[in-house]
């Protein structure tokens, strides 16, 4: 008799399921979001760069082009620092400037390797 009643029930040892919470942030705190990352884009750099930006739902979307590869990195950057939840990064890098960086990086490379291969020099204690 004890197992029939057992055989209907079903015992879960799972975790209770968290409410989900809001999907997106209200019109009141995208504003406020939004203005936060303008007045910072205003101060920043890569202000001159005229990239426009709106926050929706509590994601901040990048639009814009730059000659810098970094501008589109800093932009991200800005809006998580000044409260979006993520960020749609929609800034062109011109291809110019991809070049420059992958020059400098192949720069960077044989520097190093140049600095490696240089026996180190100790200061002499007097």
């Amino acid at each position: 008799m004890v197992s029939a009643t057992l055989i209907g029930q079903t015992k879960s040892t799972a975790a209770p399921k968290k409410t989900p919470s809001p999907a997106g942030t209200s019109a009141q705190e995208d504003k406020q979001i939004e203005a936060t990352i303008r007045a910072k884009l205003a101060k920043s750099k890569i202000g001159k760069d005229g990239f426009t930006v709106r926050v929706q739902g509590g994601i901040a979307y990048w639009e814009g082009k730059t000659d810098v590869v970094q501008h589109k990195g800093s932009a991200t950057r800005m809006a998580k620092t000044a409260g979006a939840k993520s960020v749609v990064n929609n800034i062109k890098v011109s291809d110019a400037a991809k070049e420059a960086a992958a020059d400098n990086l192949d720069q960077g490379r044989r520097r190093a390797q140049v600095k490696r291969s240089e026996p180190r020099t100790e200061k002499e204690q007097p």
